[in-house]
This record gives C-alpha cells, structure tokens and sequence, in this order.
C-alpha cells in the first residue's frame, strides 16, 4: 500500500495546482485557518492537482458558512486555560509537541507535562528546557496522569493533548471559545492525519480514523437519552488527543475513572468520562475548527495491538457506564448489539475472505471478550 501525501489548500485564496507526488493525494480544503473539508485525489503523479474541481464539491457546504462565519468571529477567549500534556519515555516526540504549543494565538495560563513512570530523566529535561510545568506520576496509566494534571492545574479551562500531537495555532483559542460560548462542559476538536507514510497510517485512517466531520456538533440530554435503551454512542464526540474540559466538569463528575485507558483496559477513558459528564446533565461539544495533526502508528504491529486494546478499552468501558448510570443500553450493547455486530463481520469474512476492513478482526474480537474479562476482574476497584 503506497503512501498517500497530504495537501493543505486555502481556498480563499486558491493557490496554482500542486504536482501529485503520489497517486493518491488527500486534499484538504480550508477557509482562510478553518478547515472545511477534505477529498482523495487520484492521478498518475508528476501531473497537477484539479483543484477547482475538488474545490466544487465543497462552494455551497454548510461547513464553508460555518467557516466563514468562524473567520469573521474575532472574540477573544477571557477564561485561563492549562494544557496537559501525559507521556511515557517518548522525549524527542514530546520535544516537538511542546514546539507548536509555542506558537498558540491564545496562550496557556500553563503548559503541565505529566511524566507517566518514564525509566529516565530525558522526560524532564525536555519539559525543563521548554520552561513547562513537570509533574512525576509513578504509577502507570494515562488516566492516572490525566487525573494528575487535572489536579495540578491552575486554571478555568483544562485541555488535555497527547505527546505524538502537532497542535494548530488556534487549536486552544478555539477550544476555549467553544466553553465559553453556551453551556458546554467538554469539548473535542477535529484531529486530522499528520501523515500518510505507511501501511498502518493509511488503515488506521481508513477505518479507525479519529475525524468526526467538518461541522460542529452538539451533545446533550436528546444524545443521550438512548444510553438507556442501545448505549449512546459516546466516542463520537471526538478523540483524547484534542478535548478540553471547564474546572466545574471535574467538580460534578470526579476524575477519570483509571482503570480505562493506556496502561490499564486500554483506552475509552475518555469516552466514558464524557458519558459521565453527559450523565450528570452536562453537554459536550464538537468543534471542528480547534485543529490537531496526529501521528498515527507507522507499523503493523504497533497497530494492531492498537486495535486490541482500543476494543478492550471499549468493553470495559459499556461495563463502567452501566456500573455508574444503571443503564441497561450499555448491557445491551455489550452483549448483543457488539456480538451480533461482529458475528456478521466474521461471516462476511468467511464469505468475501481477509479485505482491508476486517485485516484486524481476530484483534477487535479477542480484546473485545479480554475487556469484559478484565472489567469483571476490576468491578470493585475504588473511584477516584
């Protein structure tokens, strides 16, 4: 599988078509610095790019309005805002996270790098040499170290990014805005691929991808008035790689529940703790306009046990909502809307054979029945 370049186009001001380096090209379209859509453009490389004609398809979207009236918005955010950033022995990837925070159009009250249990000092040293808040947290877990950070900080506004990040310079301006703006207590933004290099870059991005659209989005009491019937589909506010979080979230709905995530089930902290927000009568916000450029996993490997943990996350965590709320949608999905889902998928395959949709199933389906085994193993855990 060849690798997919990447092209950023303004198109208030559409540049000269570029030369196709590849024979696919993802093309993303932006207002000015407000995203607005993206397209798969397909060629023989060394030819331009027809950017008019991608550019059509996007002339009379809502997302053009939406990002037009975002440019036109010149408020400037009035509450303080913290960044945490959580990290485990990954120094050289923090040094260039922590680079973009530089450039911020709104800058963080402060910066609070959480060295989650690194075996070295090279952590430290880099949050040093950055002039950022260093926070030691021994015991492994990134919900550990979110609930540090959490802690530690300072301000109204707490925003969590992860280490592997680039972080557009309006990211946390428009974070902010977006809590100031009406009565939500988290909000997500847009994370977009910093790069399409590998095999397992362009099939996490395929089919795992962390974008959830170019519109904005709302999340209230009608979202999540089906968590008593089906589950409500919590991960699709947005991705623990770009969300922030008002101090009076943490105040209502506690800390992240720390048997979830990297270093315990395996993810899906921060999808339950937006469900437990929710829970509370609390509303999440999606705001595609506050950008992040992730580097997804380069290796096959590294993605597949991404997989496994992700669906181990995600059962342990249907089994935590219930636990928490008493709503049976979650026991539904658990136990039958996800096996009737991946029975289908592996008749599928049977019939069709391995195809690039179903390369991971014997992952998702064994992590899946390891984070209901693990979640019964951890039922009594205390809470933070």
């Amino acid at each position: 599988m060849s690798r997919i370049a990447i092209e950023h186009i303004d198109a208030s001001a559409m540049p000269p078509a570029p030369v196709r380096e590849t024979a696919r090209t993802l093309v993303v379209f932006w207002w000015q610095d407000v995203p607005v859509g993206q397209v798969i453009d397909e060629g023989r490389p060394g030819e331009p790019i027809d950017l008019q004609r991608h550019w059509q398809a996007f002339t009379s979207s809502p997302a053009l309005a939406r990002a037009r009236e975002v440019v036109g918005d010149h408020r400037r955010p009035t509450l303080d805002a913290s960044v945490v950033i959580c990290t485990r022995d990954r120094p050289d990837v923090l040094r260039e996270c922590l680079a973009s925070l530089v450039h911020q159009t709104y800058r963080p009250a402060e910066v609070i790098v959480v060295d989650n249990a690194s075996v070295d000092d090279r952590t430290r040293h880099v949050a040093e040499e950055a002039g950022v808040v260093y926070v030691r947290e021994d015991r492994p877990g990134l919900d550990i170290a979110r609930n540090s950070g959490a802690r530690r900080a300072r301000s109204k506004v707490i925003a969590y990014t992860d280490d592997d990040v680039r972080l557009h310079p309006r990211w946390l301006e428009r974070l902010t805005l977006a809590l100031e703006a009406g009565d939500a207590m988290a909000v997500t933004g847009l994370v977009l691929p910093a790069e399409l290099e590998t095999e397992a870059q362009i099939l996490f991005e395929t089919h795992w991808s962390f974008g959830q659209g170019y519109m904005p989005r709302r999340f209230d009491e009608s979202f999540f008035a089906v968590d008593r019937h089906t589950g409500s589909e919590v991960w699709k506010i947005g991705a623990g790689a770009s969300m922030a979080f008002h101090r009076r979230a943490f105040e209502i709905a506690g800390y992240f529940d720390e048997r979830l995530d990297v270093g315990a089930a395996g993810c899906s902290g921060d999808s339950e703790y937006w469900h437990r927000v929710l829970s509370h009568g609390g509303v999440c916000v999606y705001d595609p306009a506050a950008v992040a450029f992730h580097v997804h996993r380069r290796e096959i490997a590294g993605l597949a046990s991404q997989i496994y943990h992700y669906m181990r996350g995600h059962a342990a965590a249907l089994m935590v909502q219930h636990e928490r709320t008493g709503n049976r949608g979650n026991l539904r999905r658990a136990f039958a809307i996800m096996p009737r889902y991946y029975a289908g998928r592996a008749l599928h395959r049977v019939v069709r054979g391995q195809r690039p949709d179903n390369r991971f199933l014997r992952q998702e389906i064994s992590g899946y029945v390891a984070g209901l085994i693990y979640y019964w193993r951890h039922r009594k855990a205390p809470q933070p």
